[in-house]
């Protein structure tokens, strides 16, 4: 299919494009910018005027919950939200049931995700057999079948000479280690962030120094070993100033935050709403003012949207007892616009969108979040002025319950094109 997007506003921060120019898709790639080639007749042409044309988004991490939690989502409904939220390549976390430690649960779930033909699925690999912290995976097998990298998913290391030994031999073979730092006893079984709030509510802290803990073992493991870590979901303002402190130090270092830990504090739990329990908890006003600073500054490289859909049985219960997590692969665009929005200035919107696209593709090593010619299409065509209210009715994904019900946000994908395929469009 040939596809000629006219008249809208190219942003692509990779390439430094920010101005209007025309876009022209051919064979599943982009073939010219600005210029019509001599032989192109489109099949469709899309009228951008007043819209973004931007890279498709990169998301690191999105759980689908397949293989073996169909009753919260499947990869059907989790993919049709992610062409609604403009997202065309993802990283999916091992912790599916069975956990992703074999090369065929691998093969299958990436198999299940082409015959889709919508967003591209790039799953975790379990760093060590069900995620128990004891036994290495074989990760050259799984490297094989198509993992990106190795994960924990939400479970630590307890024993610091597994992580020593996965960590040599992740650096040996140059995979990456993607890991939440978070100490495996300290705020274990804590549901919200430890300070007055949590006390005043009576429960369970987590309290910053789980993650800075972990911080510090793993970059002394780091230096020791020369692996390549990707941290996942900084929560805390103590952890992103180590962070700050490795990555001048020159140790191989990236790391992302949730898009929901970029707006919200422990205060938004309100009275006991469990749409706000999230993992790590969202955190004081100072750490998430601390986190706006760090992605300004590029401390932070990333923002993903954590999409952890939760079935109303597991969500609707007394915050304590209900499952952590939010939908969130609709709202990655909206609640990157309103950093840009609330900044007043200070931060514009092609930086914004380096942190959903160019910059996740670069860390993760994926072959997309850019606009060059000769690239894979995919791309994203937004209005960044319209506003729409989020509302569970609205959201296409399986797992309706998220922090921002009610909110008013910025931003409405009006095209997904997934390798020159229009996979949602609702401009025609």
């Amino acid at each position: 299919m040939k596809i000629h997007i006219k008249n809208g506003r190219l942003i692509d921060p990779a390439n430094k494009i920010d101005a209007l120019h025309d876009v022209f898709i051919a064979a599943g790639k982009i073939v010219a910018i600005g210029t019509q080639p001599n032989d192109f007749v489109a099949n469709k042409t899309i009228d951008a005027t007043g819209l973004v044309v931007a890279p498709g988004l990169v998301d690191l991490s999105a759980r689908l919950r397949e293989p073996g939690f169909e009753y919260r989502a499947t990869l059907e409904s989790e993919l049709q939200a992610a062409m609604r939220g403009g997202v065309t390549s993802l990283v999916c976390p091992p912790d599916t049931d069975p956990v992703l430690d074999e090369a065929g649960l691998v093969e299958m779930l990436k198999q299940r995700a082409k015959t889709q033909n919508k967003a591209h699925v790039y799953p975790l690999g379990a760093l060590t057999v069900g995620l128990k912290g004891e036994a290495l995976t074989e990760m050259a097998a799984l490297t094989a079948a198509g993992c990106v990298g190795f994960s924990q998913a939400e479970e630590a290391i307890a024993d610091t000479n597994v992580l020593q030994r996965a960590l040599q031999y992740a650096g040996t073979f140059g995979y990456t280690v993607w890991l939440r730092p978070q100490d495996a006893f300290i705020g274990k079984g804590g549901v919200a962030h430890s300070g007055p709030l949590a006390s005043r509510l009576g429960l369970s802290g987590v309290p910053v120094m789980a993650e800075t803990i972990a911080l510090h073992t793993l970059f002394e493991l780091m230096r020791a070993t020369d692996a390549r870590v990707h941290l996942c979901r900084i929560s805390s303002a103590a952890g992103l100033e180590l962070i700050r402190q490795a990555k001048k130090e020159g140790l191989a270092l990236s790391c992302d935050v949730g898009a929901h830990h970029v707006h919200l504090t422990d205060a938004d739990i309100g009275y006991f709403d469990s749409n706000a329990r999230m993992t790590p908890p969202l955190r004081s006003q100072r750490d998430r003012d601390a986190i706006q600073a760090a992605l300004k500054d590029g401390t932070i490289d990333a923002i993903c949207s954590d999409h952890t859909p939760v079935d109303d049985d597991e969500k609707l219960l007394p915050f304590a007892e209900a499952s952590a997590g939010a939908t969130g692969l609709e709202l990655l665009l909206s609640l990157t616009l309103k950093w840009v929005e609330d900044s007043r200035g200070a931060v514009s919107l092609p930086q914004a969108i380096e942190k959903i696209t160019g910059n996740p593709a670069r860390l993760a090593k994926l072959p997309c979040g850019q606009l060059g010619v000769g690239q894979v299409a995919d791309l994203c065509v937004f209005d960044p002025l319209a506003r729409w209210k989020v509302e569970a009715s609205a959201i296409v994904s399986q797992g309706k319950h998220t922090p921002f019900i009610g909110y008013e946000l910025p931003g409405i994908v009006k095209a997904t094109i997934v390798s020159g395929h229009l996979a949602y469009d609702v401009l025609h």
